[in-house]
């Protein structure tokens, strides 16, 4: 059985501290002078912001596509009866015209999805969408480690660059959660 009290691990600090020496993410990112320790200030604040503003790209992104989805067009060519004729009876269509690349009107029926389609896997739609979420989520862990240095400035500098964040982008957030 291992003895606690000959543990030769430093205690781990549970105190924010004010100094502006403290590392970030490695010893190698160690502020020497007050310059430097405002520069990580000012990186902090930075990524802050930029954490909400990918919130807001997905939200935007995911409305976007969400709309693309809902509003993706079934077209019938005039001459294929049997499925102009299955068009023709169903009660959400509405009829238009089409011009061909020959410059010929055809008659066609546009049909609009009125319910929220659960999309299909589309690489084009997924490849971003998870490469956003893999961006929120790294930046979001970095901003993590900053905070459980328990300096105060960098706790303060993540503080206020969401506040900056919000104030830019939290309109495009109201009914996002995440």
């Amino acid at each position: 059985m291992m003895d606690m009290s000959s543990s030769s691990a430093m205690p781990m600090t549970m105190v924010f501290t004010t100094s502006t020496t403290t590392p970030l993410f490695s010893l190698a990112w160690t502020p020497a002078t007050t310059g430097q320790y405002a520069g990580t200030c000012v990186f902090l604040i930075s990524l802050a912001v930029v954490y909400r503003l990918l919130f807001a790209a997905k939200y935007l992104l995911e409305q976007r596509w969400r709309d693309a989805a809902v509003n993706r067009r079934h077209v019938a060519v005039a001459g294929k009866q049997s499925e102009a004729k299955r068009i023709s009876t169903s009660s959400d269509s509405s009829k238009a015209l089409l011009v061909t690349e020959n410059g010929v009107e055809e008659e066609v029926r546009v049909v609009v999805s009125t319910k929220r389609p659960l999309t299909p896997w589309r690489i084009s739609t997924e490849a971003p969408r998870a490469g956003i979420a893999v961006l929120i989520a790294g930046i979001g862990y970095l901003l993590m480690l900053g905070v459980m240095t328990m300096n105060v400035g960098y706790f303060m500098s993540v503080l206020g660059g969401t506040a900056l964040g919000e104030l830019a982008v939290g309109r495009y957030l109201q009914s996002f959660e995440h």
